[in-house]
């Protein structure tokens, strides 16, 4: 009699266990597809913008190594390596951002592959001469500044309001100058008898 329990058991287990295990997989399977696309899968995502990433990233990648090729032919020395190059404008970056903590960290970095740190103070205190000129609304423009005054720390802001142009001469007259004020000399102090 316990055996024919057993089997009876056993008989139905398998005839639900089966239609059982189909519904959790259905069920699982439900929560996880709508689970992907209410958090915006990304890999459904990626499929539809990768031939635009790949010709950024290739242009991308063109742009970085031409920086460097430029940076490696205009300066002399190591501050020209592709190693100072890359952690010394990083450094200049993170200064620039106030996270002084990563920058100490990365200059270590730049110390240890022999780079020259003096470099390194020349290009921030060039980037400090363009601060007017760089937009933070741009994301390329520090990024360009960067490397202007890391291929040149002696680089200069162009100022075209600082060095006023001349008035306009016609032929056979003589630019009009204002005329000067009077120039008003203070009397000597009185001395006492």
């Amino acid at each position: 009699m316990g055996r024919r329990v057993l089997q009876l058991q056993n008989l139905v287990l398998r005839h639900l266990a089966v239609p059982g295990l189909v519904l959790l997989i259905g069920i699982g399977s439900g929560v996880i597809g709508t689970a992907a696309a209410q958090s915006g899968d990304p890999k459904a995502q990626d499929q539809s913008a990768k031939p635009a990433n790949a010709a950024d990233a290739a242009k991308d990648s063109q742009r970085k190594t031409s920086e460097f090729t430029e940076a490696a032919q205009a300066l002399n020395g190591p501050a020209g390596n592709p190693e100072c190059v890359w952690f010394g404008r990083r450094v200049v970056r993170l200064m620039w951002n106030d996270d002084t903590d990563t920058a100490l960290r990365h200059l270590d970095l730049y110390d240890r592959f022999g780079c020259p740190g003096g470099h390194i103070q020349a290009a921030f205190r060039c980037l400090t001469r363009f601060s007017t000129d760089i937009d933070s609304k741009v994301p390329e423009s520090l990024s360009s500044h960067i490397h202007t005054c890391w291929i040149n720390p002696n680089a200069q802001p162009q100022t075209a309001a600082a060095t006023p142009s001349p008035a306009p001469t016609t032929a056979g007259t003589a630019p009009t100058t204002p005329p000067a004020a009077p120039s008003v000399s203070p009397a000597p102090p009185a001395t006492a008898k």
